[in-house]
């Protein structure tokens, strides 16, 4: 059984259009804070990863479904867990919620790159810390 990262995410004015409903892209924003947060759960954060590593991690591709709108001072949460892994990246499954509702549901794929845009092993440290997130199919 996997385990998965939770992140909570409140609905600021700025967030919303003049009728009080996030405005689509800043859905993709709260996916990518919460990556960011589940990288800091493992005692990295994006710019150690350029550091130590000399990579970086790329959104390659998204593919997002929206089932509801979230409205202005909603509290989301949002599901993070990686759905498969490969040599140089991996799938992660994101599903945001507010109560019981699911508000949108995403399959983000990552790559590491180095500085040149070309992909990089990802780190084992990354590999075994984010190890509890995995589902079963992993592809190594």
């Amino acid at each position: 059984m996997h385990e998965n990262f939770f992140h909570n995410v409140k609905v600021y004015y700025e967030d919303t259009d003049a009728g009080g409903v996030v405005y689509y892209a800043n859905y993709l924003k709260y996916l990518e804070r919460a990556r960011t947060e589940a990288l800091s759960t493992i005692g990295l954060s994006n710019l150690q990863i350029k550091d130590k590593f000399g990579a970086q991690i790329i959104v390659k591709s998204c593919n997002i479904e929206y089932k509801k709108s979230a409205q202005l001072e909603d509290e989301l949460k949002i599901r993070s867990f990686i759905k498969s892994i490969t040599k140089t990246s991996f799938y992660m499954n994101q599903i945001i919620t507010n109560d019981e509702t699911t508000i949108a549901e995403a399959q983000v794929h990552l790559v590491f790159v180095n500085e040149k845009g070309k992909p990089v092993k990802v780190p084992v440290i990354i590999f075994d810390n984010f190890k509890p997130y995995f589902c079963d199919s992993i592809k190594l």
